[in-house]
């Protein structure tokens, strides 16, 4: 008679490779030194000091060279320009929209979009915590249309639903809970409105934008759950092109939406 074959041996088994719990733990460990070092590399004040201390840092650090240099680093990082593209292709629409709010307009990057792509009857109003940048927005836009107001995020100067189209670029980072703002947000929206968040996520260039503008990052789960608890619905991610879709770059983009 012939010999049954023999079953393979324990040894033989993991021969064929790591197993799916050794994958999952190399994995794990990745992330976890991943997160270690952008621990390091980013600017940690936010959490050091208090809000009012920090908000005074904000704004001295916009109204000195780099808020100088915003615009400029803005195009030189392809922010501007993608950014640019999310209007023009309408992956964030802003047809039939009659209020549009920007929350930290900066130097105009996101307002400069808004003049170009917003209906010609749309109300645009842009707010920033730093005077000196409004200033220097209203120099390089040179238009009547938009209305500049100084302004905290975390207490706007608004009527209750005053906004069906809010566009929040790289603001939020600035505040050590975020639910203080997007409650805020949520407040002036009508039902109904959208929102174009952009904000920046836990990643090493992430970290890196930290220590330049000392602001924090987030971790986009997270934030998606903080939005949920604001009110505010997760609509859909964008991202600037398929390339930054591919590599998860650019930080996190997305819509969001009052429920009406």
């Amino acid at each position: 008679m012939l010999d049954s074959p023999s079953r393979p041996t324990s040894s033989a088994t993991s021969s064929s490779g790591p197993s799916t719990s050794t994958r999952r733990n190399r994995k794990q460990g990745g992330d976890g030194r991943r997160k270690a070092v952008n621990r390091l590399v980013e600017n940690d004040l936010i959490r050091r000091v208090s809000y009012d201390e920090y908000r005074e840092k904000v704004r001295d650090v916009y109204a000195g060279p780099k808020g100088a240099l915003l615009a400029t680093c803005s195009m030189l990082s392809l922010h501007s320009p993608m950014g640019e593209r999310l209007f023009r292709k309408q992956k964030f629409s802003l047809d039939g929209t009659k209020s549009i709010l920007d929350v930290g307009s900066g130097a105009g990057q996101i307002v400069k979009h808004l003049l170009k792509y917003a209906p010609s009857d749309a109300r645009i109003v842009g707010i920033d915590l730093s005077p000196e940048m409004l200033r220097r927005a209203r120099q390089r836009l040179r238009s009547d249309r938009p209305e500049f107001f100084s302004a905290d995020l975390t207490h706007l100067p608004f009527a209750d639903e005053s906004f069906d189209c809010v566009t929040c670029g790289y603001v939020l980072e600035h505040l050590p809970d975020p639910r203080t703002g997007l409650r805020e947000l949520h407040r002036v929206m009508t039902p109904g409105a959208r929102m174009l968040l952009l904000t920046t996520e836990d990643s090493f260039g992430g970290a890196w934008t930290s220590r330049l503008f000392c602001c924090r990052t987030y971790n986009r789960d997270e934030l998606r759950e903080m939005c949920h608890e604001c009110g505010l619905s997760w609509h859909r991610e964008l991202w600037f092109s398929s390339v930054h879709r591919l590599l998860r770059a650019g930080g996190i983009c997305v819509e969001l939406v009052k429920p009406e």
